[in-house]
């Protein structure tokens, strides 16, 4: 019977290699040294959301700013539930974070089951700025230039007219019941399942108004296409200098942002806050990122974590009265 021996020689070359190998990764096989060096952006978007173009704007700069690859991970569905549950089911190491809208803080009055709490099972770590929100509608549908003139449309015909939004209790469906609240006027919800069938309807008349994004409007503002009756922020948008809010045409209350924050899991250290907070400072004072946010109608101003997590919380607050003040019912 034969006897096998092993080659000392080959041996002793096997443990070189797996030394060198546990030098250079700690030990992690290839793909966990991989995973391990790359932050995860989960979007409860789809891709060419708004959030989605903000994300991959600022994509290579926060990877610079990191030191680190970044991919966005896009996760839509159930109104956004599907992809904040992957962020809060993640491991609080730093390695995963989420790009949200200000729909997070709607989705607790508008579902009647959310598997997580808001914000307290996630770490806020800023809100980065805003989208400013637009009232636009079909010129062919609404005879009207200005917020005086459309009020006026309105009351006149109290059935008369009908506003489209992304879906029932997003962010679109409650600034335009606010601005309905806000002139004491009246309009026919319909609901779409997300922003671009709705733009489509806009555009072909089967809806009168709406409000979108202005970097969804802009396009469509610049051909005509739609008409804007007014900007629903604080100021006016950079973007669009000539189109007067609707604070300035009248409507003091009506003001509201499509605001854009940067969410971690719950209980991220204080470290990994720092780390990822400093990192969004950098990202987008890029001159690229400048840019591109600029083309797009955001304006950029990244919050501190304090003050992002008072903003969840008073503007979960403010949007939970404006549910039942708008009569919404819970899914």
């Amino acid at each position: 019977m034969s006897t096998h021996r092993s080659n000392p020689t080959r041996r002793a070359a096997l443990s070189a290699l797996t030394a060198l190998a546990a030098l250079a990764g700690g030990g992690l096989p290839l793909a966990a040294q991989a995973q391990a060096n790359t932050v995860k952006l989960v979007l409860p978007n789809a891709a060419g959301s708004g959030v989605d173009t903000i994300a991959r704007a600022a994509q290579a700069a926060l990877a610079k700013a990191l030191g680190q690859s970044v991919v966005v991970d896009n996760q839509p569905g159930a109104s956004g539930v599907i992809g904040l549950q992957a962020l809060n089911r993640a491991a609080p190491d730093g390695q995963t974070f989420s790009i949200v809208s200000n729909n997070v803080v709607i989705l607790p009055h508008v579902l009647k089951s959310v598997p997580f709490r808001m914000p307290d099972d996630f770490t806020p770590i800023a809100v980065i700025g805003a989208t400013p929100l637009v009232l636009v509608a079909n010129p062919a549908k609404v005879a009207a230039s200005n917020s005086k003139e459309f009020v006026a449309l309105l009351k006149a015909r109290p059935d008369g007219y009908n506003f489209a939004s992304g879906g029932t209790g997003t962010i679109l469906h409650l600034a335009a019941e606010m601005f309905l609240d806000e002139a004491k006027v009246q309009a026919r919800h319909i609901p779409y399942k997300g922003v671009g069938q709705m733009v489509t309807d806009l555009l072909g008349g089967q809806v009168d108004f709406g409000v979108l994004g202005i970097n969804v409007a802009l396009p469509h503002m610049q051909t005509g296409a739609l008409k804007a009756i007014g900007v629903s922020s604080a100021a006016r948008s950079p973007a669009a200098p000539n189109l007067p809010t609707f604070a300035e045409q009248g409507l003091p209350g009506y003001v509201v942002d499509g605001w854009i924050a940067v969410l971690g899991p719950k209980n991220l250290p204080a470290a990994q806050v720092k780390r990822m907070h400093d990192a969004l400072v950098a990202a987008f004072d890029a001159p690229e990122v400048k840019e591109a946010m600029a083309k797009q109608g955001n304006v950029i101003h990244v919050s501190t974590p304090e003050q992002a997590l008072a903003t969840f919380r008073q503007e979960g607050a403010r949007f939970g009265e404006l549910v039942k003040k708008a009569g919404v019912t819970a899914q």
